[in-house]
């Protein structure tokens, strides 16, 4: 009986509630973040949730094993070859699609097909991207966000890297929200009461009086924030935002609505209301120059809030195709060995740990760890050989963030595909990273054929003639999925 993927229960309530779909070429600009298009009027309602099944030997709850033992008969490349030949024939191709599929188990290629030609991969780039992160920081660890005493009634915020800050209380159980400013601030007010200093003159309980004023500390990280690649109307119209090293959750990049010019002041006004509230008098301080001054090394710290596991972070940036995001922990990685995160240095920082790591990299030419910009390329082949090696356990970081990939039918940038017309048959089963730019769409990801057998695959389909346009080519590629999902492939 075919089993469906599943990351478990837990993994999959993370997901719950954060849904996006793919980008149309209908809108201006070079885009990968998800734009919620409705479908042609021609398309029926969507069907319902699927429900997921675990693995053989895979407990509920439990995340999703790196290799599934099976002794399910293995597809073969004449099967593969006579059972996708329709889907592969699309129109919506353009005549021309890269494609590599691997046994999961095994890590051979059954079957491949225009996997060396340099293509524009779209957002699949980010497993790229993801490989590398993996490689330099400590997925255990977390971003500090932290309130210093920087002078005499002087607060400093110092910015660690989270851009997923809640505005009052955090939320334990979720990648986005995971730290709250409103939390932050219970800790400053507590502390500044125990330390009953006001003036230089020690008062017990009566640390937060007098005027006090609020700064911003960022100097983590002084690199632009938008590459000259990137499209500014893309920005305009929410679908991503610059890269910054502080942010809230609920200020994440929104289709129809302008991403926040200042995210960094948002975080200021949230903390000032929450201490205003709390009884002090706050007056923020804030110029580009006060940004770039560093809170006084021994600063005493007065609050600090961290943000959930890097690993967490980085399933949910490819969960939902998150530019932004994406671009701002590959900053941190690049930082972290030792480059200026400058977009130049962090896309090279990115092709320099994948060299490193001995892949081949002919035909790849990255300009941002997003895959937003033009003028980027890739092959199926490194995408394929990627993931076969996280597949097989060589890559931890990378293997939990394809156990997370978005379910199809169901959550992610799939959650409004397989749900209708013949694809619907790998609702469920399939899970894949989305790729989507004007003339392109791709998939990287994983099913369950027919007899049990678990294939890895990557689509790329970069020459969508205008007339069929990115919607069909969607469709094309997620009938590809269920072909494979349907079929035992011999």
């Amino acid at each position: 009986m075919r089993k469906s993927l599943t990351a478990g229960v837990l993994s999959l309530s993370l997901l719950t509630g954060y849904a996006a779909a793919d980008v149309f070429d209908l809108v201006p600009g070079v885009l990968t973040r998800d734009k919620p298009t409705p479908p042609p009027a021609a398309t029926t309602p969507a069907g319902p949730v699927p429900t997921l099944i675990p693995l053989p030997g895979e407990v509920a709850g439990d995340p999703l094993p790196v290799a599934v033992g099976t002794d399910a008969a293995e597809p073969t490349t004449a099967g593969l070859e006579r059972s996708l030949a329709a889907a592969l024939a699309s129109p919506a191709f353009g005549g021309d699609i890269g494609v590599s599929i691997r046994d999961a188990r095994t890590g051979q290629e059954l079957y491949a097909r225009g996997a060396a030609e340099p293509r524009v991969v779209a957002s699949t780039a980010k497993l790229l991207t993801a490989t590398a992160i993996g490689q330099t920081l400590d997925m255990s660890g977390h971003m500090t966000t932290s309130v210093v005493r920087s002078g005499d009634h002087e607060l400093t915020v110092v910015a660690g890297g989270d851009t997923l800050l809640a505005r009052g209380a955090g939320d334990p159980g979720q990648a986005a929200g995971h730290a709250g400013l409103g939390d932050l601030a219970d800790q400053v007010v507590a502390a500044l009461a125990a330390a009953g200093t006001t003036s230089g003159e020690t008062t017990p309980g009566q640390g937060t009086a007098g005027k006090w004023t609020l700064r911003l500390d960022e100097t983590y990280d002084a690199g632009d924030a938008v590459p000259p690649t990137w499209n500014p109307a893309d920005i305009a119209a929410g679908y991503t935002q610059g890269v910054h090293m502080i942010g809230l959750a609920a200020q994440r990049p929104k289709p129809g609505e302008p991403s926040p010019a200042d995210p960094g002041g948002e975080v200021l006004g949230v903390l000032r209301d929450h201490l205003v509230k709390a009884g002090l008098t706050i007056d923020i301080v804030d110029s580009p120059e006060q940004r770039q001054k560093p809170a006084p090394a021994g600063a005493a710290v007065l609050g600090q809030v961290t943000s959930a596991p890097y690993r967490d972070v980085l399933a949910e940036a490819l969960d939902q195709s998150d530019n932004a995001l994406t671009e701002n922990l590959a900053r941190q990685a690049t930082i972290t060995a030792g480059g200026d995160g400058s977009f130049a240095a962090n896309a090279a920082y990115v092709s320099a740990t994948l060299k490193k790591l001995g892949f081949d990299l002919t035909g790849t030419k990255l300009i941002d760890t997003s895959g937003l910009s033009s003028g980027q390329s890739s092959t199926v082949a490194l995408l394929s050989a990627v993931v076969a090696r996280a597949r097989a356990g060589k890559l931890p970081a990378l293997a939990d963030v394809l156990a997370r990939l978005p379910v199809a039918g169901l959550d992610g940038t799939l959650h409004d595909r397989y749900r209708e017309g013949p694809a619907a048959s790998a609702a469920g089963h399939a899970r894949a990273k989305t790729g989507t730019l004007t003339g392109i769409s791709s998939l990287v990801g994983t099913t369950v054929d027919a007899d049990g057998r678990e294939l890895d695959f990557v689509l790329v389909a970069d020459k969508v003639p205008a007339a069929q346009g990115t919607w069909a080519a969607r469709l094309a590629l997620d009938a590809v999925v269920a072909d494979l999902t349907g079929c035992g492939c011999r």
